[in-house]
């Protein structure tokens, strides 16, 4: 529902979930990053006051609604800051978006999937085919 709510492909935002926390609602990365979608606090403190979302605290990261309802309007940002580029957005989503935008006006990285290995980050460069590999293999079982 909130991948349709945000314009996204279901079965790409159930790549990125399985990517970042194998449908673990309780996972937690050695940097903070909270939960099914692997949000870290601070993005979602302003995910929630972008979205009306009172009383918001980081622990709720943990609960999987409020963690995808984040998550996908997260990530639906990033589409639309970066033109709707699945590439651009996953990592932008995984390397965060000022690196990605640093990268793309230095020309370190084009934005393009032939290019990746240009990606500075080798973490955001191994999430970004990670998520598109699941993302096909969901689509085939799927169709």
């Amino acid at each position: 529902m909130e991948a349709h709510k945000n314009e996204l492909e279901p079965l790409l935002v159930a790549a990125v979930v399985w990517v970042e926390s194998s449908f673990n609602k309780e996972a937690e990365s050695f940097k903070g990053a909270r939960g099914l979608m692997q949000i870290m606090p601070e993005t979602g403190f302003w995910v929630a006051e972008q979205i009306g979302l009172e009383d918001f605290t980081e622990d709720q990261l943990y609960d999987p609604q409020i963690n995808i309802m984040i998550g996908t309007w997260y990530l639906r940002d990033l589409y639309r800051q970066f033109d709707g580029n699945t590439c651009v957005a996953l990592a932008a989503y995984n390397g965060g978006r000022g690196h990605v935008r640093r990268w793309l006006q230095n020309g370190l990285w084009d934005g393009s999937r032939d290019r990746l290995e240009n990606i500075p980050f080798a973490e955001t460069r191994l999430f970004v085919l990670r998520v598109e590999q699941t993302y096909r293999r969901y689509k085939q079982i799927y169709k």
